[in-house]
């Protein structure tokens, strides 16, 4: 399974030929030359994750493709046909099997609603909690997608997020917010937190893949 890490949140699995995306929002380019495009998860309502001219153009290129996200989801975008998950619900989506986790948005300020959130599991490897420290209790994460920089995060909160994955394998992502020198320092301290169960870090920029 192929990974890909585009602009800010955005995520893309690539298993033979089918294409997962996860979270096309506001701050990611347009999605090009991808492949097979069989389902679409979004974690949350915030547009950052998502954006109806994301949708519409995945939608236009791969017609019926169905998109998975949490209630709050299916409210703002009630325009799209969205099945609701939620925590503890599994989907099979050949070649994918995805496991729904978490529930809720990490909490930016106490004067801001706590929104829906899901985190997602795929095939049993991949993880990414959407905005939240949502961890996969029971299991054994072999890549983790962690967030790096967000008005709800506090660097100590991500480490001790990756800390308590303990992925064998992470990686930097909702960093758009960050300057370069920004996302530098908390990757480094996210790559001290996988470091600490014999966990290897990438350095993945917007485009880059690695494989499981």
């Amino acid at each position: 399974m192929r990974v890909t890490k585009f602009e800010h949140a955005t995520l893309t699995l690539l298993e033979a030929g089918r294409t997962l995306v996860i979270d096309p929002g506001s701050l990611t380019a347009p999605l090009a030359d991808l492949e097979g495009v069989v389902g679409i998860v979004l974690t949350h309502e915030h547009p950052d994750h998502w954006t109806p001219e994301h949708l519409d153009r995945l939608l236009r290129a791969f017609p019926g493709t169905p998109i998975y996200a949490p209630e709050g989801v299916a409210r703002a975008a009630a325009g799209y046909d969205v099945t609701v998950v939620r925590p503890g619900d599994t989907v099979e989506l050949d070649p994918f099997h995805l496991e729904f986790f978490g529930g809720q948005h990490a909490v930016i300020h106490e004067t801001i609603p706590v929104i829906d959130n899901v985190g997602v599991l795929v095939n049993g490897d991949f993880y990414y909690p959407g905005d939240s420290y949502a961890v996969p209790k029971g299991r054994a994460v072999r890549l983790l997608a962690a967030p790096v920089g967000a008005p709800w995060l506090k660097i100590g909160d991500a480490m001790d997020f990756v800390l308590a994955v303990a992925p064998r394998q992470a990686f930097g992502t909702h960093d758009m917010t960050l300057s370069r020198i920004g996302k530098d320092m908390g990757r480094a301290r996210l790559r001290w937190a996988t470091e600490q169960d014999g966990g290897e870090f990438l350095l993945l920029e917007a485009g880059e893949s690695t494989d499981l």
